[in-house]
């Protein structure tokens, strides 16, 4: 089998020299990302001989395209989109899984008498690309609803002057951003999809199978140091707030160190959850199953690929 070919922590040691690398989140500069802004300014990705770019991302630039085209060499994607993608032809490998649980909702304002899934039926529903739209469709499909997708941007103006029923949201961004337009949350009819049996596990790191076959030692060092980038983060959250603040600045993203704060810690919550002794970038393989049954059942993919073949652990390395 193709992953025992090597002995990752003998390949994570072959470097003589730092390896240009290019990275792709998949949304603009924001504190989702901190970890691996932080690895970068401090120099960590330097010390594990990466010479690392981080690309921008956001709608208009899909991660999978970016790994299909050549565009990147890692890249940041949800799992249901990753076996999505993998199910459908697309040789990417999962190696590292950082986001342990679903933070994303639908949301939509009472007054528009939306109080129920059912309630989504024919209206126009705020969602952004295709990589994105996973685990809607899943829910969609769940509930039987014929509904209006409408493309949705980085903002949530069309949403909040009423130009869409319901809009997609994460917990730790555009929900807060809700509020923090004068909505009270007792206004609001949330769906969060992990409540409807849907909490799939999102943000996880990508390469495709090509990449990891040809570099492995590349890609324990990358998860290496991303993995120091993010512990070092949620220790020390003031500074990772000032790296991640330089890169929102530059980007001249629409956006308060307060709601980036809310935000730092979200992320910890969702990648570090209360009571589930998961070693950051692991992913279980009870939660792959979970996440591709409910995919297959719901009409996603026609098959399940083999977890063994999807997903390839970096973090046992990466944490030495």
């Amino acid at each position: 089998m193709l992953w025992a070919l090597f002995s990752l922590s003998s390949a994570a040691a072959e470097t003589t020299s730092p390896e240009k690398v290019r990275f792709v989140p998949q949304w603009v500069p924001q504190a989702q990302f901190a970890g691996y802004y932080v690895a970068l300014e401090r120099g960590l990705y330097r010390q594990h001989d990466l010479d690392l770019t981080i690309l921008r991302g956001g709608p208009d630039r899909p991660p999978s395209e970016c790994l299909e085209k050549g565009g990147a060499d890692f890249a940041v994607m949800f799992l249901s989109t990753g076996i999505v993608k993998r199910a459908r032809g697309l040789r990417i490998v999962n190696i590292a899984q950082m986001v342990q649980r679903s933070a994303l909702m639908l949301v939509a304002k009472k007054s528009s008498g939306i109080l129920s899934p059912e309630d989504l039926q024919g209206k126009k529903i705020g969602l952004w690309g295709e990589d994105f739209r996973v685990q809607p469709r899943a829910f969609f499909s769940k509930y039987g609803l014929s509904v209006e997708m409408v493309p949705q941007s980085t903002t949530l103006n069309l949403f909040l002057r009423g130009g869409v029923d319901a809009a997609s949201a994460m917990w730790y961004n555009e929900y807060h951003m809700i509020l923090n337009a004068g909505l009270d949350p007792d206004e609001l009819t949330t769906f969060f999809l992990a409540d409807h049996g849907m909490n799939f596990p999102e943000d996880g790191i990508y390469c495709t199978e090509e990449t990891f076959r040809k570099n492995p030692g590349l890609c324990v060092r990358f998860v290496k140091a991303s993995v120091e980038g993010w512990k070092y983060a949620f220790a020390h959250p003031e500074e990772a707030l000032d790296i991640v603040m330089k890169y929102v600045n530059e980007a001249n993203v629409a956006t308060s160190r307060v709601h980036q704060e809310w935000m730092l810690g979200r992320m910890k919550d969702i990648m570090l959850p209360p009571r589930q002794d998961i070693p950051m970038g692991r992913l279980l393989e009870t939660s792959y199953d979970h996440v591709a049954l409910e995919l297959e059942r719901n009409g996603m993919i026609d098959r399940v690929p083999s977890f063994s073949r999807f997903h390839v652990s970096c973090v046992s390395d990466a944490e030495k």
